[in-house]
């Protein structure tokens, strides 16, 4: 008789993102004339650049043609893309990254989820709080969560970032297998200073931990002391994976492109004790339950790094964090406190004393006809704060913040 994993069971009935749309969907059937402004899910609203559109043209063009025909390529990604990433993304920043420690994907989501294959079954993962979803949920279904109790999973150690801790982790208490670190951090788009990242990498090479860094928005990054990988840190290579996407980018979100980043200097014991290099285990798992990504979006992912992708590449990135910039702004002078938006397209607000995350996402779409994600759906830790996006158009961001200044926290 076939059973299901029951592990699926344990989860949520619904997805967080889900859950907001149904809610919005329900709120704009009971007011159909309600100007509903989603500052929610983070999805890009700008055009794809005109240098990656060209290139997926001219991909397309290629493919209608025998001579030039693409039919499956390696699983790994073409050469073409892991090297235009291995120069633009790490030697053009002095990091010795080789082309064949990079697999691209369809996402970093999709790798975020995966990498759990290559790791024992009972490894003991630690998370930051809040923390996006995928981390947690995917380790739930591959068993490593325990039981949930209040929101808290029982196998896996939350490390909690708040205003209290000016959203810097602690180290773990107990020692954990596996440590997710995403930075500049989704969902309070907070980040960490060179020296501060460094103690973490200097903790895991001393506890044989895996850092698995979710760099998806360093190219946010404004301030000169916060790293765009976590390989400017000496040892870093030994001990992290590094995924990475082109969604926030370059507004890949509804074309689907990421890649990881696995050193071939990374190794991890099997169960006799013999090291095992991770590059090939993942290698092992892409060839075998992946295809490779589609080539013609490949080829529009490398134009991001031709001197006209990355000029526009630029831009678009500068226009999202004007918005960051207008919302932190608006937000403040509203009277609420706010953090991140500096090195990061989210924008995290602390709600009124006593109102809930989802009270406050119920007061900000009834009141201001405006979508948050509350902070509870990232973690317990996230209880009390709305994450804000400023992926929306720049004129539905200023109309955001008048709505915004307008609201009465008074009641």
């Amino acid at each position: 008789m076939a059973r299901i994993n029951d592990n699926f069971v344990k989860l949520p009935e619904s997805y967080l993102f889900s859950t907001i749309a149904r809610k919005v969907k329900e709120y704009k059937e009971a007011n159909p004339q309600a100007n509903v402004i989603s500052l929610g899910i983070g999805d890009v609203t700008l055009p794809i650049c005109k240098a990656v559109t060209a290139a997926m043209h001219e991909a397309v063009d290629r493919q209608a043609a025998k001579e030039t025909f693409h039919g499956y390529g390696p699983e790994q990604g073409y050469a073409f893309l892991r090297e235009a990433i291995a120069k633009g993304d790490y030697a053009d920043r002095g990091i010795d990254i080789a082309a064949d420690e990079i697999f691209i994907s369809d996402g970093a989501k999709s790798d975020l989820g995966n990498i759990g294959d290559i790791f024992a079954a009972d490894a003991v993962v630690a998370v930051t709080d809040p923390v996006y979803p995928v981390y947690v949920d995917t380790n739930v279904m591959a068993g490593r969560a325990g039981e949930c109790v209040g929101g808290v999973w029982s196998r896996i150690e939350y490390l909690p970032c708040t205003e209290a801790n000016d959203f810097v982790p602690a180290l773990p208490a107990k020692v954990p297998s596996l440590i997710y670190l995403c930075y500049p951090n989704n969902p309070t788009g907070t980040t960490l200073t060179r020296s501060q990242l460094a103690k973490w990498v200097d903790y895991a090479r001393r506890n044989g931990c895996v850092i698995l860094y979710d760099s998806a928005y360093e190219r946010y990054i404004t301030e000169e002391d916060v790293p765009h990988s976590i390989y400017e840190i000496p040892g870093a290579k030994e001990v992290s994976i590094e995924f990475r996407s082109f969604s926030k980018t370059a507004g890949f979100t509804g074309l689907r492109c990421g890649y990881t980043v696995v050193p071939a200097a990374l190794k991890c014991p099997d169960s006799k004790g013999n090291p095992v290099e991770l590059r090939k285990l993942w290698n092992r798992r892409q060839t075998t339950k992946f295809n490779g990504a589609s080539y013609i979006i490949q080829c529009g992912a490398a134009a991001v790094y031709t001197p006209e992708g990355s000029v526009q590449v630029r831009e678009s990135v500068d226009y999202y964090m004007r918005n960051a910039r207008r919302l932190s702004e608006g937000v403040a002078k509203a009277g609420l406190k706010v953090f991140g938006g500096k090195n990061a397209p989210y924008v995290w607000v602390k709600t009124p004393d006593g109102v809930t995350s989802w009270e406050f996402f119920e007061k900000l779409l009834h009141e201001c006809n405006l979508v948050c994600t509350p902070g509870s759906g990232f973690g317990p830790a996230g209880e009390g704060y709305v994450r804000l996006t400023a992926f929306n158009t720049e004129e539905n961001t200023l109309e955001a913040v008048r709505r915004i200044e307008r609201l009465d926290l008074s009641k």
